[in-house]
């Protein structure tokens, strides 16, 4: 009896140790997550929440059937433990607890499919995941627009789709809101281009994909997202030269391309009015500016650790239910991440936040120009991406956003530890970039 239990369990075992089993479980986990919200109305939370358990617990399968194999497994950056710990905390005093249970379980859930993906897969194979799935999301996203807009041209308000591709848009295809589309289209256009520049797809599929993408990102007429990609390119634009640079000058170089950072910024806080007259974003601003007045009032004496966590906005739980701008309803977010994460978590959330996605975006930034392989650059133009949009948006906290953010905040964390960040010296490349 004893020898013949390891000998049935070994096709089990094989199977779970297998390769494609990794893949295939990396681009599900990416393509379930990244369209939660058609999930959701499709299933119900029950359907969504069932088959991301069941992801989440054939994942830890695989990763205890690969213990052996998987090498640089200790813990997650310092910071995000850091960060998930007072958020965790925060349960303590939170005045909505079971929320904050709920919430935190699918913070946690999300989380650790990232960690999987992370520890599981090298950048090449992630990049490579990504496209994958983004591909049918954008695809499925332009799909229903079409149907809706010219073949029966009528809106589909259950899956919150405008019909209004005819008229060039706003679209927001399957994933709700034009903002949420348009940061999914941005990361799967940098995703695209580094498979077309590592050759990981023919030059038809990578081109065709990239138009879709800049399709998408065009059609959300969001100034948010059009800045954002503009950004994105010059950040790419700026990469490429850094990277040209001789090693002994790179250092000076970053330090140049800081203070032109800062002044750049500084520049368009004092022209903001102009800005947003020429991106017509004044009734945005506007209704998130009533938004965080508003939160600001509720604060008050929990400014230091905030409410309490819960992700998602909950619009039928105090204090959320009282945050309304006249006779709108309650938002379903913060409308910017820092605010958001300041109002659940209070400063001292925020400070831990601000400095987990400094010191990713430092190290992914610093990796891309002193690297020779481009994959490098993708974690970096990423992070810009997903920090830009959390200012008026707070979608880098969960799902799609922070799957993304843990991944390549934990890449930049294996690569290049705060330690070695500042050393003028690079540390060797990797043998090789590829894998199956």
């Amino acid at each position: 009896m004893t020898s013949d239990g390891p000998r049935l369990l070994d096709p089990w075992l094989g199977f779970l140790r297998s390769r494609p089993l990794s893949a295939a479980l990396v681009t599900t986990g990416i393509l379930l997550i990244a369209t939660s919200y058609l999930w959701i109305r499709l299933t119900g939370w029950a359907g969504y929440l069932g088959a991301l358990s069941v992801l989440v617990l054939v994942m830890g399968l695989v990763l205890i059937a690969r213990r052996d194999e998987i090498e640089g497994i200790v813990v997650p950056p310092i910071s995000m433990l850091a960060y998930l710990g007072w958020a965790t905390l925060s349960i303590v005093w939170s005045s909505y607890q079971w929320v904050t249970a709920g919430g935190l379980a699918y913070l946690y859930a999300v989380t650790a499919v990232a960690l999987f993906i992370a520890f599981t897969r090298d950048t090449i194979q992630i990049v490579r995941s990504m496209g994958d799935a983004l591909r049918w999301v954008l695809g499925l996203s332009l799909g229903i627009e079409l149907f809706a807009g010219l073949i029966i041209d009528i809106p589909i308000p259950y899956l919150s789709v405008g019909a209004r591709i005819a008229e060039l848009g706003p679209i927001s295809g399957i994933l709700q809101t034009r903002n949420q589309l348009g940061v999914v289209a941005i990361i799967a256009a940098i995703s695209f281009a580094t498979e077309l520049r590592t050759r990981s797809v023919n030059r038809l599929t990578g081109i065709l994909s990239l138009t879709a993408a800049g399709l998408c990102i065009a059609l959300t007429r969001s100034p948010v997202i059009l800045i954002t990609a503009g950004v994105v390119f010059v950040a790419a634009a700026v990469l490429y030269g850094v990277r040209r640079v001789r090693p002994e000058r790179r250092q000076r170089w970053q330090f140049i391309l800081l203070g032109a950072a800062v002044v750049l910024l500084a520049l368009a806080w004092f022209f903001r009015a102009r800005i947003i007259s020429i991106t017509n974003a004044g009734g945005q601003l506007d209704y998130r500016l009533r938004v965080w007045n508003k939160m600001l009032e509720f604060l008050g004496g929990s400014w230091l650790q905030g409410w309490g966590w819960t992700g998602r906005w909950h619009p039928d739980v105090a204090p959320y239910s009282a945050i309304t701008t006249s006779s709108d309803k309650p938002p379903g977010s913060a409308l910017n991440a820092f605010y958001d994460v300041l109002f659940q978590v209070g400063a001292i959330g925020l400070v831990i936040f601000v400095g987990m996605v400094g010191l990713a975006f430092a190290r992914s930034w610093l990796l891309a120009g002193r690297r020779r392989s481009i994959i490098y650059a993708w974690p970096a133009l990423v992070l810009i991406a997903l920090i830009l949009v959390s200012l008026m948006e707070s979608s880098i906290l969960v799902e799609f956003g922070w799957l993304v953010f843990v991944i390549c905040c934990v890449k930049a964390s294996q690569e290049l530890s705060w330690r070695t960040a500042l050393s003028r010296v690079p540390p060797p490349a990797p043998v090789s970039d590829t894998g199956s």
